[in-house]
């Protein structure tokens, strides 16, 4: 199921604001080299009413930066939006870091652009008093960490572990506890709690009389892509790079503009990157593999 959502005219938007290209020299002529309406889906949102809440002001202003309407398609989940790229279904998909690797393994995909963000990454964290001062420290505790599959939740902190020295089977106890991870932590059930950098937040606003600290952290890793079909004509690629990334403070404020997506992505100098490939989500690739999680 598909719904189109209603843009501004093209026309409203002045020519001198694009980046002239060697195939692409104005709005009319992406027109003529990309598909229109141009298709996204998203693998963290389920059903058109929500698809709207979060992307209408940004599908907005990718219309009047691009001339092409965006088309928002709802898919349940990440292995239907990888099958709707692989058999060429919708042309962009704003991903994940570990949708990118399934994807990349499925079919020919590129990046638009990626969401970055310098404080994305996985920390453990314990309470002040404990006696827990490393990762190799948790050899008999208990964790909790986020949802299965979850980047910053689940994979990075078990790559983390394993780097550690641990057996994820043997050495300690380990429950997916998703959005009671917090609770589960402040309330004593775990010895410490694997998640993202922002997870500080959560627990000290859980509990703000309680002291914690963290006893490792990530590198920063890669951010949110927006993930292109391959096959698109190569005109068309690089003139979405170029009227975007012309473009990208409008367009960011647009993205933004939504109460979901300022939640998720509005905090600490996130941005739009146009310089992110392949070779920088192999990290989390490799987190799958050390974790020996299968990547599905």
């Amino acid at each position: 199921m598909h719904m189109s959502m209603k843009r501004l005219p093209a026309a409203m938007v002045a020519a001198s604001t694009l980046m002239m290209t060697a195939g692409v020299s104005a709005n009319d002529d992406l027109t003529d080299v990309c598909p229109s309406p141009i298709k996204m889906a998203d693998t963290g949102i389920e059903g058109m009413g929500p698809l709207d809440e979060a992307f209408g002001p940004f599908a907005e202003e990718f219309e009047a930066t691009t001339g092409l309407e965006l088309e928002m398609f709802s898919l349940s989940n990440r292995t239907a939006a990888g099958n709707a790229l692989q058999y060429d279904d919708v042309d962009l998909v704003f991903a994940g870091p570990s949708e990118f690797v399934l994807f990349d393994g499925l079919s020919d995909i590129e990046i638009l652009f990626a969401i970055e963000r310098p404080h994305y990454g996985s920390s453990f964290f314990v309470p002040e008093d404990s006696d827990i001062e490393s990762l190799e420290d948790l050899e008999g505790k208990h964790v909790a960490l986020k949802d299965t599959g979850s980047t910053s939740g689940h994979i990075i902190p078990s790559k983390m572990l394993v780097e550690a020295g641990l057996d994820l089977d043997k050495d300690l106890e380990i429950t997916m506890a998703g959005d009671a991870r917090v609770a589960a932590l402040v309330n004593g059930d775990v010895d410490a709690m694997g998640g993202g950098n922002r997870d500080i937040e959560e627990i000290e606003a859980s509990d703000p009389d309680g002291d914690y600290r963290v006893i490792a952290k990530s590198d920063v890793l890669p951010g949110d892509p927006v993930i292109m079909r391959g096959n698109l004509p190569e005109d068309c690629k690089s003139g979405l790079r170029d009227s975007l990334r012309a473009n990208d403070d409008a367009l960011w404020e647009a993205l933004v503009a939504t109460d979901r997506n300022e939640d998720k992505f509005l905090n600490r100098d996130s941005s739009m990157g146009f310089d992110r490939t392949a070779e920088d989500y192999e990290v989390i690739e490799q987190a799958y593999d050390a974790a020996g999680i299968e990547l599905e």
